[in-house]
């Protein structure tokens, strides 16, 4: 079994040591506006997922304007303002269209934008993993691209494992395992901030649950992310303790707590 040093390892033994602050210059208008923040200043990829990734090396899967971003609708609703400010949140507000919902995963997602609802916001735990344990094989597992994603979104759409779109698979580290032609488990990659990336879309048909698949699964995924020079990390809700012993079997363990939380941009005329 393989350990290797990663980000976690080297920052936030002390919080000193991996403080930074950094100031981003905007316009509005004619001024200029000084944005900082304390979210800004937190410079942990994981504190911020979302705006790390598409920031990162994930910037081509990326909508902005001049404060916040989101992933281009097909691949996920995922999106993240610069910071807290009332300028940020109404630029993430901007994002999203009318009764749309975007999703935010961040360790502090700030106030709800103006103009935006709750719809729903949980605690999740993050967990990272430097090795991933030995387990059975499964046979039968296949990469999963671009002519499977009908597929993959009926399997997500059943089983709801988080937010899936149809362009989703886009991002790519899909592995599947289909049984007489049909999709019946599968589990990928998502986010990429800094040097992690995140495994995601975890599934499994219920008429196919206890074969092991989702652990074969993510094994997979989490050795291709290990082999790659990257560090795994997923999220868990943090009231699902099953779950989070099973990401501990395999060579996860908890790195800290984020929210992740579902807002929704109402119609123009929701406040009449």
């Amino acid at each position: 079994m393989r350990r290797r040093q990663s980000l976690c390892d080297r920052r936030y033994r002390d919080p000193l040591e991996s403080s930074c602050a950094f100031y981003v210059w905007c316009r509005r208008g004619d001024l200029p506006v000084k944005e900082t923040d304390a979210r800004v200043i937190a410079d942990h990829p994981l504190d911020r997922p979302v705006w790390s990734a598409l920031t990162g090396r994930q910037s081509a899967f990326a909508c902005r304007n001049s404060l916040a971003l989101r992933f281009r609708p097909v691949v996920s609703p995922l999106a993240a303002a610069m910071d807290s400010s009332a300028v940020a949140l109404a630029a993430l507000h901007d994002l999203a269209g009318e009764d749309e919902e975007l999703w935010q995963l961040e360790k502090d997602p700030g106030p709800i934008p103006a103009g935006m609802e709750l719809v729903r916001e949980a605690a999740c735990v993050q967990m990272t993993a430097h090795s991933v344990t030995a387990g059975r094989a499964v046979s039968g597992a296949v990469r999963l691209g671009e002519n499977d994603a009908e597929d993959m979104l009926a399997l997500a759409t059943l089983t709801a494992p988080g937010p899936f779109r149809v362009g989703t698979y886009q991002i790519g580290g899909f592995t599947g395992i289909r049984h007489e032609g049909r999709l019946v488990a599968m589990a990928g990659e998502r986010t990429k901030p800094g040097e992690f990336t995140e495994v995601s879309g975890v599934c499994t048909h219920p008429d196919f649950r206890g074969r092991g698949y989702a652990g074969f699964l993510m094994r997979e995924v989490t050795s291709a992310i290990l082999d790659r020079g990257e560090t795994p990390f997923l999220h868990c809700y943090a009231t699902n303790q099953s779950a989070i012993t099973l990401y501990e079997s395999l060579g996860f363990r908890v790195f800290q707590q984020v929210m992740a939380r579902v807002i929704r941009r109402g119609t123009a005329c929701s406040g009449a």
